[in-house]
């Protein structure tokens, strides 16, 4: 039999699969050529997604904690007993403590509209705390929101009219590899494609031209073009008077400081190549600028892509197809999500902890303390930064931890109890992109394995086990996509309605244009923006600047897996090797570091140990980690984020994993 159904990764592609299923068991995967994204490509850790499904190290029934927290000793129970002990020990600390004593922590290991937020109503109704989900790319939403307002982002089919595309801080080739096939496509017909990176990474390899600047420094690159353009009357007048505000005041108060000279020591390019970029630019017909999310986790992150953002608003590249700036697509409105976040059901506004600040959150939030922790679709103790800060919480024998997972995580591992959860093939879910517009409804296609439940049925659980009579937890998820059906909108008519019934992979259409009016207080692209704390954009410092170690971490992505979800597959942790610690020759020789050998990273938060890739692969001054491992793969008990740091973005509260100081030495051998 073959079924219809989604990647719920996080991913901007969300790509349609096909699933071959025989005796209730997923047997083969394919990407779905008539989707209109996937055409028929999807990457290579979804190709033997079956391999996941099916793995032996699935979790099949619910676990009760045996031994020391962090040693994965635990014991089969039934889920009523585990529901009770569950339901119970939350009774005794809501009475105690408060609700908001009781913290959920969910991020992206689905990314369904169901599932992904099937907590927010059970919490809600809880009174627990609530949780600033902002880990990812708050930043770049931030920026591209304080100079475009609500304009929507262009629809991502017209980069086939651009002919230059500049992917900037987007590896595309790990995290959007239709992005990458466009691009390569577009490469085919003339086009031009750049990359902008702080090291030559895959996507680097398969452009026209790589441009390495230091970490951080994009904004400096993007003014001192800007200053280029307009030193040397590479403008459109005409597009500047009649929507954009803000460029006289830009022109006089800030690009004085920003001449290509002045700009080097910051993006680490020379004036030359940083003039040359500004003219292949301003002179492009159409050229379009795709903002990655790692350009953002910086201290700077917001304002960089408000710098970025100037540049296609002072050439006039909006008002050609092909042309402008693509931060990611934005659905929200399409489908009315609040039927299922509930907020309506909180008593009374709780308070929020920043994802970000776990660590600091489990040893110093008090009035009152964190007394429960409930984890679902995430694994703060490997993704979150300053991971010692956050095993020490989960350290914590008075800290009740309950972990709703696929497999032992390290996180599971630090729980009292460890609930089976099923994958994306055995449940219902209805999905949305965020790198187009498409979105797709879909059944579970395999019965749940084991005793495995849905984040949704394991909600509807616990609401039973505490004695509530609410209606809304005893209805299918299934129901609740409905609901969210149940009305088309201005996104979607009643012909893409009744396909996303059907289970139909559909491209839904914003009901504003990307070109203006744009959605802005003033209606204008507001350069200015007396909203913000900094009106204008500007150079802003990264916090590792002011750091007192030499070489700046850039913990990257992997082509082979996805934050620290696919470690359970052994034919991706093959091709991925051991974690590993890429440096410039330069680096290695000054420390008297030879290739293969093993490590020691440190900074104040910790260290790690991994082995040493000598490479010109990373500039001077730079260090490259690809990809999280689970710690069970580390030499030295902890992984990268052991390093990073619970530090803010400028705007946005999201995380600055990229901003990160560090030294590195040889590890000290055994018995020395």
């Amino acid at each position: 039999m073959l079924c219809r159904s989604v990647c719920p990764y996080d991913c901007p592609d969300a790509c349609g699969l096909l699933i071959t299923v025989e005796n209730d068991q997923a047997v083969k995967i394919a990407a779905d050529p008539n989707h209109p994204i996937t055409q028929g490509l999807i990457c290579g850790k979804m190709r033997q997604y079956q391999q996941t499904v099916h793995s032996p190290q699935r979790l099949t029934t619910p676990l009760l904690r045996t031994g020391p927290k962090g040693s994965g000793q635990f014991k089969p129970i039934s889920w009523d007993e585990a529901a009770q002990r569950i339901c119970s020990r939350w009774q005794e600390i809501i009475p105690q403590y408060g609700a908001e004593a009781i913290l959920p922590y969910s991020y992206a290991g689905t990314m369904g509209l169901v599932q992904r937020n099937s907590g927010h109503p059970f919490f809600h109704k809880l009174g627990a705390s609530r949780l600033a989900r902002t880990i990812c790319t708050p930043a770049k939403d931030y920026g591209w929101k304080a100079v475009m307002g609500d304009t929507p982002a262009l629809d991502p089919a017209e980069r086939s009219k651009s002919d230059l595309i500049i992917l900037w801080g987007l590896n595309a080739a790990a995290t959007s590899i239709h992005s990458m096939a466009v691009a390569q496509a577009a490469r085919k017909r003339g086009a031009q494609v750049w990359a902008v990176d702080t090291y030559q990474t895959p996507t680097c390899d398969a452009v026209d031209q790589a441009i390495i600047v230091k970490p951080g420094g994009d904004g400096a690159l993007a003014l001192g073009m800007l200053q280029v353009m307009v030193a040397e009357g590479l403008l459109d007048q005409a597009f500047i008077r009649d929507n954009v505000i803000g460029f006289e005041e830009l022109c006089s108060q800030i690009l004085p400081d920003c001449r290509p000279e002045q700009m080097t020591a910051i993006c680490g390019l020379s004036a030359d190549t940083i003039r040359d970029l500004a003219r292949a630019y301003a002179t492009a017909t159409a050229p379009l600028i795709q903002v990655g999310g790692g350009l953002t986790r910086y201290g700077n992150g917001a304002m960089t892509v408000r710098c970025i953002a100037t540049l296609p608003a002072v050439i006039g590249a909006w008002q050609r197809p092909g042309g402008g700036l693509f931060c990611g697509t934005s659905t929200g409105a399409a489908f009315p999500l609040q039927l299922v976040t509930r907020e309506d059901f909180m008593p009374s506004p709780t308070r929020i902890v920043n994802m970000n600040q776990l660590g600091a959150a489990l040893k110093n939030l008090h009035d009152p303390r964190v007394m429960s922790l409930y984890v679902y679709h995430s694994n703060p103790a490997a993704i979150a930064p300053d991971q010692n800060a956050v095993i020490k919480g989960l350290e914590r024998e008075d800290l009740f931890t309950v972990v709703h997972e696929r497999f032992m995580t390290d996180t599971a591992r630090y729980a009292d109890i460890v609930l089976p959860a099923t994958s994306s093939l055995e449940h219902p879910d209805l999905y949305r992109s965020y790198g187009s517009y498409q979105a797709q409804r879909c059944s579970g296609v395999i019965p749940p394995l084991g005793e495995a439940k849905s984040n949704w049925d394991t909600f509807c659980l616990l609401a039973q086990g505490l004695g509530w009579d609410e209606p809304f937890f005893r209805q299918s998820a299934d129901n609740l996509i409905d609901q969210l059906l149940a009305e088309p909108n201005d996104w979607r008519d009643v012909a893409i309605t009744e396909q996303l019934r059907q289970g139909e992979p559909v491209v839904m259409t914003p009901p504003s244009s990307p070109r203006g009016p744009w959605l802005t207080p003033s209606g204008k692209i507001e350069l200015r923006n007396e909203r913000e704390l900094h009106p204008l954009p500007c150079l802003l410092p990264t916090h590792a600047e002011a750091d007192r170690f030499p070489l700046r971490l850039q913990p990257s992505v992997s082509l082979h897996s996805l934050n620290s979800s696919f470690n359970e597959r052994d034919d991706l942790l093959q091709k991925r090797g051991e974690p590993t610690l890429l440096m410039n020759p330069a680096d290695a020789g000054a420390r008297q570091l030879q290739d293969a050998e093993l490590v020691h990273i440190y900074n104040d938060l910790g260290a790690v140990e991994l082995l040493l890739k000598v490479t010109q692969q990373v500039p001077a001054g730079v260090v490259v980690s690809e990809g999280i491992y689970w710690l069970d793969r580390s030499q030295s008990g902890r992984g990268i984020n052991a390093l990073t740091s619970q530090r803010l973005t400028d705007c946005g509260e999201g995380s600055t994993l990229y901003d990160v100081a560090v030294e590195v030495s040889a590890a000290k051998k055994a018995g020395k």
